[in-house]
Order: C-alpha cells, then sequence, then structure tokens
C-alpha cells in the first residue's frame, strides 16, 4: 500500500465505522488495509498513489462496459444540466422502465427504488401482501441485501426457522423466514409439503454471487418454479448481479425458467444507486397506489440514475457484448484452472458468462456447505499476490469476479500469468 492510502484509510477509521461505508470494502477475509481509489478508466482502477489495477470487480458488478464509458459519460453530463432530482415523474422513468421490460422475459410492470436492498425487501412485502401468507423460503448463501428478514444464518438441509445472523436483528423479524440449503430440491419439496399453506413465496438468486458464483442447477430452478406455482406462492429472482449481467434478459432468459417477480441493481443504473422490482402485471398492481402494498421512496427514479441506466441498456441491446464477454471470460477461467492445476493447488472454477470465482476447494461447489470448506488462507495469499502485481480480485473467497467488456486479450493473458507466477509460489513443493 501506498503512503498516501495509508493516511487516508487511517483518516477514515476515525470518521467511518472500519473506515468504510461498506464492509465488503474493507479487506477483513483477507487481511491488511484496503487500497484507496482515486479513479477508473474502462478496465483499469488507479490509486490514490499512482498504481494502476486490472479491475475484476468493477464496482461489484455493475461496470459492464468498463469504467467512464462515453456514452455513458455524454449521458450523464446532459441530464445532470437539468436538474438532479424533481420528486415528480419524468419521462426518463418510462424509458428506463421500458427498456427492462423489453429485455426481462419475466416483467410485465416495473417500480424503480434506489437500491438492490430497497428492491429485495419491496418484493419480499409484496409476495406477503399478494399471498395474505406470512414465510418466505430463502437459501442459505445466498444475499439479499441487508434487509432484517433476510439477515438469518444458514440453516441444516431439512427446513428451518430462521435465527437472526445480525445484533440488531430480532428474532421476531426473523420469525417467518425459512433457511434451506441451495440446490437441494428434496429439501425444497419438503418445506412445501410441510408449510405450503402458509408459504408465501420463495426467493433465490439464480447464479449465486455471494459465496462465489454458484448456479443453480437446472432440476433445482425447476422445482422451485413448479412447487411455487403447485402452492399458489410468488417465486421471486434475486437479479440484482445477473440482470443484464449473464444474459441480456438476465439469468432466467438464460436458463428458460420465468419468476413471478424480479429484483434488479447494479447494471440498470450503469453505474449509479438504483434498483427496481417488477413482474406480473397482477402481482404488481398491488403496488400502492394502484393496490394497497406500500412502497415509496423520494429519490426513486431520479434523473441522473435513470440517464446512466438508459445509456447502459441501450448500448447492451444495440451493441450487445454478450459474445465477446463470453470468449473473453472463458479464457480467463480455463487460464485461471490450468494455472491452478499445474502448480497441483485443489481447486475448482465455475462461471456464468462474465461472473466467476476460483474456489480453493477441490469438489463442485453447489451450495453453502461446500463454499464454507474453501481454504480461506490460500485465497488470502492468493489475493494479495495478484494484487502486487496490478490484477484487483474481489477481497473474499466468496464473491464473484466480473468482467467487463473493456478487459482486452493483453489484459486477460497478464491475469493468467499472475496467477501462474502466485500459484508457483504457493503450490505443494
Amino acid at each position: 500500500m501506498g503512503s498516501k492510502s495509508h493516511e487516508l484509510f487511517t483518516r477514515a477509521q476515525q470518521l467511518m465505522p472500519g473506515g468504510v461505508n461498506s464492509p465488503a470494502r474493507a479487506f477483513g477475509a483477507v487481511g491488511g488495509e484496503p487500497i484507496v481509489m482515486e479513479r477508473a478508466e474502462g478496465s483499469r482502477l488507479i490509486d490514490v498513489d499512482g498504481a494502476e489495477y486490472i479491475d475484476y470487480i468493477g464496482s461489484w458488478g455493475p461496470m459492464i462496459l468498463g469504467h467512464g464509458h462515453p456514452h455513458v459519460v455524454e449521458a450523464l453530463e446532459a441530464a445532470i444540466t437539468k436538474g438532479t432530482s424533481f420528486g415528480a415523474p419524468t419521462e426518463a422513468e418510462n424509458q428506463l422502465a421500458e427498456l427492462i421490460i423489453d429485455a426481462v422475459p419475466s416483467v410485465e410492470k416495473v417500480r424503480l427504488v434506489n437500491s438492490g436492498t430497497e428492491a429485495t425487501m419491496s418484493a419480499i412485502r409484496l409476495a406477503r401482501g399478494h399471498t395474505g401468507r406470512d414465510v418466505i423460503v430463502k437459501f442459505a448463501g445466498n444475499y439479499h441485501g441487508h434487509v432484517d428478514s433476510l439477515l438469518v444464518a444458514a440453516g441444516s438441509a431439512a427446513a428451518t426457522l430462521g435465527v437472526p445472523d445480525s445484533p440488531g436483528v430480532t428474532a421476531g423479524t426473523t420469525r417467518d423466514t425459512m433457511v434451506l440449503t441451495y440446490n437441494d430440491v428434496d429439501g425444497l419439496a419438503r418445506a412445501f409439503a410441510d408449510h405450503g399453506d402458509a408459504i408465501a413465496g420463495v426467493i433465490l438468486e439464480p447464479v449465486v454471487g455471494n459465496m462465489g458464483t454458484v448456479p443453480g442447477s437446472p432440476e433445482f430452478l425447476r422445482a422451485a418454479r413448479e412447487l411455487c406455482s403447485q402452492h399458489g406462492a410468488v417465486l421471486i429472482f434475486d437479479e440484482v448481479m445477473t440482470g443484464f449481467r449473464v444474459a441480456h434478459g438476465g439469468a432466467q432468459a438464460l436458463f428458460g425458467i420465468m419468476p413471478d417477480l424480479t429484483t434488479l441493481g447494479k447494471i440498470v443504473g450503469g453505474g449509479l444507486p438504483i434498483g427496481a422490482y417488477g413482474g406480473k402485471q397482477e402481482i404488481m398492481d398491488n403496488v400502492l397506489p394502484a393496490g394497497k402494498v406500500f412502497q415509496a421512496g423520494t429519490l426513486s427514479g431520479n434523473p441522473i440514475a435513470t440517464a446512466a441506466g438508459i445509456a447502459t441498456l441501450t448500448m447492451l441491446r444495440d451493441d450487445p457484448p454478450y459474445e465477446r464477454l463470453e470468449r473473453t471470460s472463458a479464457r480467463l477461467a480455463v487460464g485461471l484452472d490450468e494455472a491452478a492445476r499445474t502448480a497441483r493447488i485443489p481447486h475448482t472454477v465455475r462461471r456464468v458468462g462474465s461472473m466467476l470465482t476460483l474456489f480453493f476447494h477441490p469438489d463442485p461447489v453447489e451450495n453453502w456447505g461446500t463454499a464454507s470448506q474453501c481454504d480461506t488462507g490460500l485465497f488470502a495469499k492468493y489475493f494479495w499476490s495478484m494484487l502486487e502485481r496490478g490484477v484487483y480480485l474481489p477481497c473474499s473467497q466468496y464473491e464473484a469476479m466480473f468482467v467487463s467488456a473493456a478487459h482486452t486479450d493483453d489484459q486477460i493473458s497478464d491475469t493468467i500469468d499472475a496467477a501462474r507466477v502466485t500459484f508457483t509460489k504457493y503450490g505443494p513443493k
């Protein structure tokens, strides 16, 4: 770490809890101090001491076009001269809503909000309001933002009632949250057999990004769809990460499984704070003022975030980067796999589109039970060694890497070369 970065982080610790505004930035899983960044260009980050890094977090997913894309910057410059927030309807809200509805197969109506957390919180409330039921099923290792009712510890293979996973979250808040094992079809079927009349909805990430990249199996996703339909429950896909990332229509388009509600964020704001939830018209029309389920937000659909979102989604529609992203990401995944295998390091690589994770575990990772057995100590060494070689990775074994359209073939080669050097250093002697 450079001297200026150290000075700024030291000062930050006196101003903010832990010196950060989100724990994902704190390097707690890898040790040491986080790097303070000054600017970003394309696929690169530049820190306050002038060091450059190939960026594989992309602001945790939204920068699919790369940082500072000219089309997005131009849209922001035009929007900001007209005003930053009106608290009144704008045409831009219609435009962004149309882009989302046209792209995401299951979405007939959409409501814009301010974050992915707000989107999932609102979708959960809507599922309960629509069904008149209380219980929400979630899965261990799936993260849906810091919503009280979803901050619960991992359950066993059988259905368990949620136990609060954070101080400040009451047992009553999580009483109606049931935690199951991801990719466990039998466990989900048992939960519906025992509690089907009480289940308002099932929320899941069709590709998990917060225990590393772990896709839902076709059998699991089909079972979730069929069981929800049979029992009158609402199936919610959390596509805050996967929406417009793994495919233009999200994971639901890639896998051909249609949820009732979808939550979005990240890319739909082009890197600015935004979220959205949408789905079937008959469900969405329960939201105030069309219906009685309350949800509101002063800055929802603000003209700055919508401008960036419109510019990004228009680019993804008119000049789609997905074929190139697939080739680039596949090459990176194969290169990391070969580098680790050559060094005889136990590992597995999971990838869906431009999301991928190198797990330091020899077995396929299908759920939190396996993911939690990864060698996080080795990951920390890997992280710092790659950082020293100019590669900025997610600072946790349990976060996905993101490839952008701005990454070059040379940068992919440099990343694989850095991994070879790292694994030679830390592999068995």
